[in-house]
This record gives structure tokens, C-alpha cells and sequence, in this order.
């Protein structure tokens, strides 16, 4: 419904100024009309008003005066919006017969003090005259009801400034400025209003962001912070807090919608996760209240922030207590972070610690007085005092049956309730701040000189026709600092300067609510020094000192990585330990990071140490187990020596060539020992020594074992008749082949160590906590050569004395020659897939291994059945028992 119409042709322009705050309106929530259509709109609909205007005079129709004003008249009249009643009594309308007037229920003490503030600030600047000098203030005041049609209509009434029935001389507004309205959603149709008409309109309570906007506001202004600070303030307050997990809910309006979401958006940007975002409606249906609060018990959150007006927190607080939900630390937005409603004992339970960001307050000499000045005989003037009485005593002027009768004589400073409460003036300081900023730009505009001034052939405004886009033009420019020591100013966007105070519900020895300072926020700072806090002086909810937690997940600790849990929001995770090899020195890490080659993770898995050596060392137990079987190896092998060296004319040694039988027992010895060579840390000359010692010790070893069984063989062949062989095998040539068996083998060592040495190398393998310290071949082909050449030896050793294995048992030695051949060939066929295999050091233990395994076996073989029976059957040690087996040889 449109309050104003026009006669003629003014209708066209009514519907235009209708169409172009739908088109605003479908362009915020729907986009549907572009920001250029709906510019172009407003200056279309601007144009065809004010055209009509001048062709025609311009008569409301009758309604409007259902309106309840306060009024008193000054030089310039300034319009103030203020929502003293908390809803509409809609009317049923049947279209047949005029409409009943307009009623508003709910009455708010609190929106009726702000309104006294601003008569009081008009009021003190009359009186002390030196602000506006030889200029009086008036004011014109509409309660708009808290609903954006009754506020819609309030604007226009004070616009148009005439009763029914009257015309106006010309369109002009009847006043140059309008404080107001309180909430966001009001302001948001007012101002559509207001800016096609270029009439500035300070609003004291509004601050939704959506209102920086100076397309879609050009005449907006506010003494009230946006939210973009308020909301800035609330996120510096969760990181500081060190919550990730947070539920919140708004009101379903302008100021809890885009609040909301902008926190949303900026603690997404910190880290932190939403668990839920909850809206309350409007009606407050107790459905959907409860199913709000089962969502906050289910959903595990600590910490709720609640960014609604006082009216929809009152309403959620009251299902809270009927669920009996507790332990939620509550965030307060500016709306009700002081509501002296919602401190009343029986919130204390789940509201005591709460803590929130109020804008600043202040203390107005003479307000209290001011306002107990109120009495039903100003009524005549006053259409809201009987009404504040009334609801103030709980009486009637009308003698309502069970209601007592009001009689006048009631005292105001008895009372104690929200309305006469100055202790925490902060919405009534913002009144008070924009009528000085009016106050101080209309003397701005009074001390322009002709010439000087800003507007077109340099022509002052005349006190006397003030025209609103004249003074929006100065009220953009003022800036003054007030008793208080305070700076006012309007920054690009209409915005005051942001500086809150973060309070905590603090509950007093008596039982009462204290707002108490523990912080301050100043949006004028760095971001690292925006926020203050007092950490020491809060109380949080359940009256304890520790900041309460509130997380999806505890934090993950250094050494772990955070694994993000499917369907779940990022906060929700599972902490997972760094793999080996990698580590996280930091908390809540997303990754792991990898070592170095030369590094690995320690066991807490959160510093990265230099890998340990890992080699075939002495104290190894393998080491020293191999070590002691070498030496024992070593010393057995001496022991033999010994005995033969001792029985050495006996028949034993002597049909066994002494020689032969010395010569290997020292390459025997030496193979033992080369087998020290493997163990400790890898150097050239060990790496160099070790493979070429063990190759050369061996052929002569085998070399040796050949010649004898060379000779054995041939000394039987040589018992024929007529057979000269053994003039070919005498000493010198067995001498001889040794030599250049062994010669060979030297020569292909020296070739490898002259060419490609064996050389100590560092394996860095990725995935294991070791450098392995390991010998280098350096020639493969050169290692093949080697071991091929001992396995050459082996086997023709193997097969000659294969040959001679039938020959007399006591005489030769051929049987136990082929076993330790048999012994030698296994171990080491055994040793080439082992050693392959085996990783890091244990290839080098199996090369011992093989080298310890195959010398036993030749010594074992060879020589303790001779130590037997030197040494325990010495009967059998003669030449008798010997020539025994020779002679049922040859007969065989």
C-alpha cells in the first residue's frame, strides 16, 4: 500500500517512485534488475516527482494521520525514525469501507529512551547557543513499529510534512535530514526512499554492510559501525580464542543474514569451520525454535555466536532454558551484547560469560534527569507518554477492568527499569553523535561565504529553504570532536569510525549482571594490533577462567599430518603419523614433509636427524661372531700346522707332502684372515685389499690342493711298467704350476686395481633409516674374473680327484680331497644368489661367510683325519699300516 498519492498525472509518478524500490529491492535479493537499470530508474522516477511536482500541488491522501508524531517546531526540523513498538495489529481489510488506523503493539522502553536522547541533544543545543547561534532546532518524530511498511510510510510522511485535506505550496521536504530507523531491514527501504531524493538520513542503530553501498544509498550516513567491523572483531576474537568448530545463528533479517554470512566467509579464511548456520524466524514458531536448539545440542560446537536483534535472541534464549541446554559459550552481536532484558536472573544459567563487541558508550551529563522529566500531563504534545506510563506502572488511564488506574502521581525514579538505566548509553550516544553531526554541518553551511560555497555560481543555501541534497553535501564533509574527546566523522561510505568494546557477562556478588571491559577493538589499526583482550580479566561460561574449547578435532601434534575426513568439513579430521622418513615440526600440518637423502625422521617423527651408518662393524653381534669364527678359523689352523710341524718324519706327513701340506695351511690362514678384512667401516685400502687378499689367497690354496691331487694321481699312474711320468711332477714342477696358477690371479688383481679399484661407496636408499657404507667392485668383469677363476681351480680339482677317489684309503688322501672340493663348489654356488639377495651389509656377511664356510671345509677335510690319528691313533701312524692298503690296492 502506497500512504501518498497524487492527483492527475502525480499518479504516474507514485507508481514510478513504487517501481523503483521494487527494482532496488529485486536487485539485493533476486538479481534481477542490473545495478545500471535500477540507477537509471531512480533518476527517471526522481525526475518525473519532482516535474509533477512543480506543475502541481502536491495532497496526501487521507491515512497518514493515523500516525502517531512528536513534534516541535524549530528553524530547521529535523525527522526522526524510531521503532518504539515491536510490531503492527494488521487491520482486516475488506476493501469495501476505509481502513481502520494503523496500531502498534509491543512497547519498547528501550527504542523510547533513544528517542528522548535525541529531543535531549536538539534540546541542549538550543539552550547552549553557541553551536547554532540565532538558530533553533526542531524535530518531527514517527514511531515506525519495527516493520519496513509502517517505516516506509513514517519516511514519506515526513517528507511530505502536511496534515489531510492540505495542499502543500511546492514538494520541497518538509525536513532537510531523518535520524534513523534502528534496524538494517528498515533502514534498507527508507533509504532507497531517501537517496532518489538526495535527503541525507543518519541512521544511529543500522549496520549492515549492505548499507556502505553508495550506489544504492547515496544519502545513507550512520554513527553506527558497519558490520564489516563488528564482524572483523568477532573473527579476530575466534582466532585469538583458538576455536574451530563454531555454530551460528542469525535472525531472519537484513542485519543477521549478511552478518552472518560475511563471519562466515571471514573465519572459512582463518581456518576455522561453521558447523551449523540456524535462522530465526520471525513468527518465532516453537518448532522451529526447538529444532534449532536440538541442532546446537547435536552438533558438539562449544561456542554459538547469535547475530540477531534483542527481540529474536530473547526468543531462542527461552528454548534454551526449556531444553535445559548448558555449557554453550555464547557470542554476542552489537544488537544485544548489552540487552538488560536478556540479563534478567533466570538467563544467568546459560548466558553468564557471554561475551560480545558493543560499540563504545558513553555518559551524558543530564540525560537521567531528562529523562524522568516524563509526565501523562505532556500527553496533549507527547502521543507516547500515556502509553510509556501506562506500561511503566502497569496501570490505565482508561480503567481497564483488573488493571489499576493511573493516576499521575506515580514517580518515575522509583522505578528501575531499562528506560531510565544509563549506565550503558551506547545506542543513545550514536543518537546523541548524529544530532551534533547535523548540528555541526549546519553551521558548516551557515558560515559559507558567497562565492565560496560548493554548489553551482558559488550561492550559499538560505537557512530559510534548505534543500536536503545541500546539507548531504556538508554532512559528508563535517568532522568535530566532541566533549567526550571523541572524533565524528563520516568516512566514503557514509560508515562512523569502528571502535568497540568487547564485553563479558560478568554476574556480581548480588546476584546482578555486570557488562564488564575486557577488551577493544579499534578498526582504524593494523591488523595485528586491532584487538586488545584482557585475557586474565574474563569469566567464561560455568564462571571459569580458561578459555573454553570448542573443536571438531584436538589439534594434530607435530610429528602427524592431518588426514581431512570424507563428507565432513575440513576442521573434522583424523591425525596420522608421518610415514618413516618424513616429519611435520608444526601443529595441525597438512603434510609431511621428506627428509633429505642423508637424513631420517626421528622417532617422534618431528626433526629430521642424519642417518646412522650402517655397516659390518666389530661390535655387531654378526660382526663379532664372524670375527671370532675367522680368528677361531686362524688358530686351528695354526694348531695344525704345529702338529705337522711336530710329527713332521712321520708317515702321516711324509705321504702326504709336507710341503704341499705347509704351503696350505698358510693360504688357508691367510684366508681366514683376509676375512678381517670385510669387517669395520669401508675404506679404499680395506676395500681394495679385501677382495684381491681373498681371490689370491685362494688360488694358491686350490692351487696347491691341485698339485697334489696332480701328483696323487700320477704317482699310481706311474707304478706301470715302463711309465716315466713323474719326472714331469717332481717338486720343482709342482713348484712351478702353483706359481703360475697363482700368477694368473695376481695378474687379474693387478689388473683390477690399476684399471677399476674397489672403492668405498654410500648407498642413500629413500625408504630406509641407514647410509649403507658398502665396497664398490668398481669392475664387475673384474670380480666375475676372479671368483670365476677360483671356481676354474675348483672344479678341475674336483674332477682329478673324483678320479683318484679309489685309490688306497691309507695312502692318499684323494676321497677326503674330493669331499672338500664338493664342500668349496657348494658353498660357493650357494654364495652367488645369496649374495645378490642380501641387502646392505648382509651381502658382505655372506661373502665372509662363504669364505669362512669353504676354508673350514678345506681344513676340516684335509687335515683333521690326519690330526686324528697323529694325535689319537698313533699306532696307524707307521709305515706298516700305510704300505697295507698299497698292497691290497695293487692287488684290487
Amino acid at each position: 500500500m502506497m500512504p501518498i498519492m497524487y492527483k492527475d498525472g502525480r499518479l504516474w509518478a507514485a507508481l514510478c517512485l513504487m517501481g523503483a524500490l521494487s527494482a532496488g529491492a529485486g536487485h539485493v535479493w533476486h538479481g534481477a534488475p542490473t545495478m545500471r537499470a535500477y540507477t537509471l530508474l531512480r533518476v527517471i522516477c526522481s525526475a518525473v516527482f519532482w516535474a509533477s511536482c512543480r506543475q502541481q500541488s502536491c495532497q496526501p491522501i487521507a491515512g497518514h494521520s493515523s500516525l502517531g508524531s512528536l513534534e516541535q517546531e524549530g528553524d530547521v526540523t529535523l525527522g526522526g525514525l524510531f521503532s518504539l513498538h515491536d510490531s503492527v495489529r494488521e487491520p482486516d481489510l475488506t476493501f469495501g469501507s476505509r481502513p481502520a488506523p494503523t496500531s502498534c503493539s509491543g512497547f519498547n522502553f528501550r527504542t523510547f529512551r533513544w528517542m528522548q536522547t535525541m529531543i535531549f541533544a536538539i534540546e541542549e543545543i538550543n539552550r547552549q547557543g553557541h553551536l547554532l547561534p540565532n538558530l533553533t532546532l526542531g524535530y518531527k518524530i514517527y514511531d515506525s513499529c519495527s516493520t519496513t511498511f509502517q517505516a516506509l510510510r513514517a519516511a514519506m510522511a515526513l517528507v511530505n510534512g502536511r496534515g489531510p485535506g492540505e495542499e502543500a505550496a511546492s514538494c520541497s521536504s518538509a525536513v532537510p535530514v531523518v535520524i534513523g530507523d534502528g534496524g538494517s531491514t528498515l533502514s534498507l527501504v527508507v533509504a532507497r526512499f531517501l537517496g532518489i531524493l538526495r535527503l541525507p538520513q543518519v541512521s544511529y542503530f543500522s549496520s549492515c554492510a549492505c548499507l556502505s553501498n553508495k550506489k544504492e544509498f547515496p544519502a545513507f550516513l550512520r554513527t553506527m559501525p558497519s558490520d564489516l567491523f563488528q564482524v572483523d572483531a568477532l573473527a579476530l576474537l575466534v582466532r585469538h580464542s583458538g576455536w574451530t568448530w563454531v555454530g551460528t545463528v542469525a535472525g531472519d533479517d537484513d542485519y543477521g543474514r549478511q552478518g552472518i554470512q560475511i563471519f562466515n566467509q571471514q573465519v572459512g579464511r582463518q581456518g576455522a569451520c561453521v558447523a551449523f548456520l540456524e535462522v530465526i524466524p520471525k513468527n518465532h514458531a516453537a518448532e522451529r525454535m526447538s529444532s534449532i536448539v536440538r541442532r546446537i545440542r547435536l552438533s558438539g560446537v562449544r561456542v554459538v555466536l547469535l547475530f540477531a536483534l534483542e527481540q529474536d535472541a530473547g526468543a531462542l534464549f527461552q528454548e534454551v532454558l526449556r531444553q535445559n541446554l548448558t555449557g554453550i559459550q555464547w557470542l554476542a552481536s552489537e544488537a544485544w551484547v548489552t540487552a538488560s532484558v536478556l540479563a534478567a536472573p533466570h538467563f544467568h544459567p546459560i548466558l553468564q560469560g557471554s561475551v560480545g563487541f558493543a560499540i563504545r558508550r558513553a555518559d551524558l551529563p543530564g540525560l537521567k534527569p531528562f529523562l524522568l522529566r516524563l509526565h501523562p500531563s505532556m500527553a496533549p504534545s507527547d502521543p507516547f507518554v500515556l502509553e510509556f506510563w501506562e506500561k511503566t506502572f502497569g496501570c490505565t488511564f482508561q480503567g481497564t477492568p483488573g488493571q489499576s488506574r493511573c493516576t499521575g502521581s506515580e514517580q518515575l525514579a522509583n522505578v528501575t527499569n531499562i528506560y531510565a538505566d544509563v549506565t550503558q548509553l551506547r545506542i543513545s550516544y550514536n543518537v546523541y553523535k548524529a544530532v551534533y553531526a547535523i548540528a555541526h554541518s549546519l553551521r558548516s553551511m551557515l558560515q559559507c561565504e558567497p562565492g565560496g560555497a560548493p554548489f553551482s555560481g558559488g550561492s550559499c543555501p538560505h537557512v530559510s529553504n534548505i534543500q536536503p541534497w545541500q546539507l548531504l553535501h556538508y554532512m559528508k564533509q563535517v568532522e568535530f570532536t566532541n566533549e567526550f574527546g571523541e572524533t565524528t566523522k563520516f568516512d566514503a561510505n557514509g560508515d562512523a569510525v569502528a571502535t568497540y568494546d568487547l564485553i563479558n557477562w560478568q554476574l556480581t556478588g548480588d546476584g546482578a549482571v555486570r557488562f564488564a571491559t575486557v577488551g577493544r577493538f579499534d578498526g582504524t589499526l593494523s591488523p595485528s594490533k586491532k584487538l586488545t583482550i584482557d585475557d586474565q580479566a574474563i569469566v567464561w561460561n560455568g564462571n571459569r577462567k580458561q578459555i573454553p574449547r570448542s573443536v571438531c578435532s584436538d589439534s594434530c601434534p607435530p610429528g602427524t599430518r592431518k588426514a581431512i575426513k570424507p563428507r565432513l568439513p575440513v576442521c573434522c579430521f583424523d591425525c596420522v603419523v608421518c610415514t618413516a622418513g618424513e616429519v611435520s615440526n608444526q601443529t595441525d600440518a597438512i603434510e609431511c614433509e621428506r627428509c633429505q637423502p642423508e637424513f631420517w625422521s626421528n622417532q617422534g617423527r618431528d626433526a629430521c636427524v642424519p642417518k646412522q651408518l650402517d655397516y659390518l662393524s666389530f661390535q655387531d653381534a654378526m660382526g663379532g661372531t664372524l670375527l671370532a669364527t675367522a680368528l677361531l678359523g686362524a688358530c686351528s689352523t695354526a694348531a695344525v700346522a704345529l702338529v705337522f710341524a711336530r710329527y713332521r718324519n712321520t708317515p702321516v706327513v711324509r705321504a702326504n707332502n709336507s710341503e704341499l701340506s705347509f704351503l696350505i695351511l698358510c693360504s688357508l690362514a691367510l684366508c681366514f684372515l683376509c676375512a678381517l678384512a670385510f669387517l669395520g667401516r669401508p675404506s679404499a685400502w680395506s676395500c681394495r685389499l679385501r677382495h684381491t687378499a681373498f681371490g689370491i689367497a685362494f688360488v694358491l690354496c686350490i692351487s696347491c690342493i691341485l698339485g697334489k691331487t696332480v701328483v696323487v694321481l700320477m704317482a699310481f699312474r706311474a707304478t706301470l711298467p715302463g711309465s716315466r711320468v713323474m719326472r714331469w711332477f717332481g717338486p720343482v714342477q709342482q713348484r712351478a704350476s702353483i706359481f703360475l696358477c697363482t700368477l694368473v690371479q695376481v695378474l687379474i688383481c693387478g689388473l683390477w686395481l690399476g684399471l677399476a679399484p674397489p672403492s668405498p661407496r654410500r648407498l642413500l636408499a629413500r625408504e630406509s633409516a641407514h647410509i649403507l657404507l658398502l665396497c664398490d667392485v668398481g669392475s664387475s668383469l673384474a670380480f666375475s674374473l676372479v671368483l670365476g677363476y677360483i671356481g676354474l681351480l675348483a672344479c678341475l680339482c674336483f674332477l682329478l680327484a673324483f678320479l683318484a677317489r679309489k685309490l688306497p684309503d691309507n695312502f692318499n688322501e684323494a676321497k677326503f680331497i674330493t669331499f672338500s672340493m664338493l664342500i668349496f663348489c657348494a658353498v660357493w654356488v650357494a654364495f652367488v644368489p645369496a649374495y645378490v639377495s642380501s641387502p646392505g651389509k648382509y651381502s658382505t656377511a655372506t661373502e665372509i661367510f662363504a669364505i669362512l664356510a669353504s676354508s673350514f671345509g678345506l681344513l676340516v677335510c684335509l687335515f683333521f683325519p690326519k690330526c686324528y690319528i697323529i694325535l689319537l691313533k698313533p699306532e696307524k701312524n707307521n709305515r706298516k699300516n700305510m704300505m697295507t692298503k698299497l698292497t691290497s690296492g695293487k692287488q684290487y
